[in-house]
């Protein structure tokens, strides 16, 4: 893992540009024993060739046989330990929006989701309503009080939104009240540690008056929390890799999170697409050292369980490269925060394949074509995702030597 300390020393602020591009939920499976992944599947030519000319391997996000949730894989790929420093989703999905979460604020990303009369969930994701849905019912719940705090409810995309508390003696020590499951009721805030017994108790409050709120607003007629959090004070980008960073993203989630390791967020136009991106990081490049470029939806087709249309996004992003590769940039890495198998159904513990370009520094091994069975004799090997920032750096010239 990455020890910062060390990288402070060593990293300079001159050298290459460097572009990570992480398509979500990357990896996958083949439906059959004999079959393809999604990405082995693809029709991806432009990547192809950076494989011919690049490194190769598979990356382990948390570690063996750990599958990561979104928060803890990217934090692995910006080189932070993520055992070590652990965010909830909840200051993700808060900062993504622009909140600002003070020292003390807690903060959940709350989902809508759909209940029976019995109360038990029959959609976790109330039919992935879309953002103008979500926003009215967001509307709604604004008009929850509690006792001796401020409530803040915000939306954020599609089904999801954010809620933070602001008072004094609050603790993030909170269960999730999603059971991950359809078919059963929403679980009560729960405190993991008696010091947020008090936070608890204002969770079910607010629980409660939502789910009075809500009944008749089908099929977003209930909510579920996760991922209860408070600020974790990360080290900065610039700090300790010596680096000017900018984010790319279209889901405030992952703007969230580059947000709190400290850099710029450049906002997408278009309607978002891996163009809208790429063009974006065009626009900005002789502004920056370091690009982050998310790309959601491998994640979400992987998560519905669609095979085909995870294969056809990934091929959109390879439509597009070009647009990067006119850049010229002296890394490019490609990867996944974590793989999302279409046969899966949900994030996976299976390493992520990874693709290091760089033509000026790196040795190409014998890959013919990106895809999981190249990556595993790739000549990256299998490595913890921590260590991907300091082989960029090192391959952008970004280092300098360790001892006499």
């Amino acid at each position: 893992m990455a020890n910062f300390d060390l990288t402070r020393e060593l990293a300079q602020a001159s050298g290459g540009k460097i572009i990570l591009l992480v398509m979500d939920g990357l990896g996958g499976l083949p439906l059959t024993p004999d079959g393809l992944t999604e990405l082995e599947s693809a029709h991806t030519p432009n990547l192809d060739a950076l494989a011919k000319t690049g490194s190769l391997g598979l990356s382990i996000p948390v570690a063996r046989g750990i599958a990561p949730g979104s928060g803890p894989g990217h934090l692995g790929l910006f080189g932070y330990d993520p055992i070590e420093y652990q965010i909830g989703r909840g200051v993700l999905e808060a900062t993504g929006i622009g909140l600002h979460v003070n020292p003390g604020d807690v903060a959940v990303r709350g989902n809508f989701c759909t209940v029976d009369a019995a109360g038990n969930i029959t959609d976790r994701r109330a039919g992935r309503i879309p953002t103008e849905e979500g926003a009215k019912r967001v509307e709604l719940l604004k008009q929850i009080q509690l006792p001796g705090v401020e409530t803040i409810v915000e939306a954020v995309q599609d089904y999801r939104f954010a809620l933070m508390l602001r008072g004094p003696g609050l603790d993030g020590s909170i269960a999730d009240t999603d059971p991950q499951a359809t078919g059963v009721p929403t679980l009560p805030a729960r405190a993991e540690r008696p010091e947020a017994e008090y936070t608890a108790g204002l969770i079910n409050q607010w629980l409660a008056e939502a789910r009075k709120i809500l009944t008749g607003h089908e099929p977003a007629n209930m909510v579920t929390l996760r991922g209860f959090a408070m600020d974790p004070a990360l080290p900065k980008f610039k700090d300790v890799y010596k680096l000017k960073a900018a984010c790319v993203a279209v889901y405030p989630m992952y703007k969230g999170v580059a947000r709190l390791v400290g850099m710029d967020i450049l906002d997408v136009g278009g309607h978002g697409t891996p163009e809208d991106e790429f063009n974006r990081v065009a626009a900005a490049w002789k502004d920056y050292d370091f690009f982050f470029i998310h790309i959601k939806y491998t994640d979400s087709r992987g998560e519905d369980g669609k095979f085909e249309e995870k294969a056809k996004v990934i091929e959109s992003v390879d439509a597009a490269l070009p647009i990067l590769l006119g850049l010229n940039p002296d890394v490019l890495v490609v990867t996944g925060d974590h793989s999302t198998p279409a046969k899966y159904k949900a994030h996976s513990w299976h390493p992520v394949p990874t693709l290091l370009h760089a033509p000026q520094t790196a040795m190409p091994d014998r890959a013919q074509a990106f895809g999981e069975r190249e990556c595993i004799m790739g000549a990256l090997g299998q490595f913890p995702a921590a260590e991907l920032m300091m082989l960029a750096l090192a391959h952008a010239n970004r280092l300098v030597k360790f001892g006499a």
